[in-house]
């Protein structure tokens, strides 16, 4: 009997990565950009280190499936040295400049559940890989392109969408912070760009369940006033200036 016990606990123990991994394994990657001005306007602080973000940052690469799935897996900021100047242009914590939080959050929450793929299965992949896809999207680039700017004008959601559907060839995930009472406008905030296991374009799906809060990667040290949601079909999205216009 105790032989067969030790058996078991054997079997169990060695069979304890494939089932983390099959536990955790996902389908598809989501590439989320952000807009700051928007974020701190939802903080409702000044966030002036905001100012000098004018383009679309990197809020994160999170896979479909999973959250926090080793939590004895922490960062480690040495793991990351060659990208800090990538990451501190790119991907920064415009709320708390600085500070390695936002990072270590992003990869203990969801880069531990991208790990599980070999192409993803250290801190410096995880980053790198996010870098390179937020690179090769230039989300920004291509939304000049169709004159999709931060103005005082509102723009249709169709008229983002369109612009990067027609680049791109997929659907893209557009979120807006909603208005608040008595206003008839939402403010652009997010966008997502899907991948496939292969790192190939697919389309988001815009209403499926959430599975996290996407502002909550903020949230380490306060709650925020709202959160981002599929934008409005039937409502105009302001895309707000970096710079207030008068």
């Amino acid at each position: 009997m105790t032989l067969l016990l030790c058996l078991g606990l054997v079997v169990l123990v060695n069979s304890y990565p494939s089932l983390y991994k099959h536990e955790n394994q996902w389908t598809k990657l989501i590439l989320t950009h952000l807009w700051p001005k928007t974020l701190c306007t939802m903080e409702e602080v000044s966030c002036q280190t905001a100012d000098k973000f004018n383009y679309w940052t990197l809020h994160g690469l999170w896979p479909d499936k999973g959250q926090s799935c080793n939590r004895s897996w922490h960062f480690n900021v040495n793991d990351i040295k060659d990208l800090l100047p990538e990451m501190e242009n790119w991907w920064p914590d415009v709320l708390h400049p600085g500070s390695n939080q936002f990072w270590k959050h992003e990869w203990e929450k969801h880069g531990t559940c991208a790990a599980v793929a070999e192409s993803l299965n250290s801190e410096n992949k995880y980053f790198a890989k996010a870098l390179e896809l937020y690179k090769n999207i230039g989300l920004d680039s291509i939304l000049k392109k169709f004159n999709i700017v931060p103005s005082s004008k509102y723009y249709r959601l169709d008229d983002i969408r369109n612009s990067i559907g027609s680049f791109y060839k997929v659907k893209p995930k557009i979120q807006c912070v909603s208005p608040s009472q008595g206003e008839e406008v939402q403010t652009l905030g997010q966008i997502e760009i899907c991948f496939d296991k292969e790192y190939q374009l697919i389309d988001c799906v815009e209403y499926e369940e959430e599975l996290f809060n996407s502002t909550d990667d903020f949230a380490f040290e306060s709650a925020l006033p709202s959160d981002f949601s599929v934008c409005d079909e039937s409502m105009p999205i302001y895309y707000p200036p970096v710079h207030d216009e008068y």
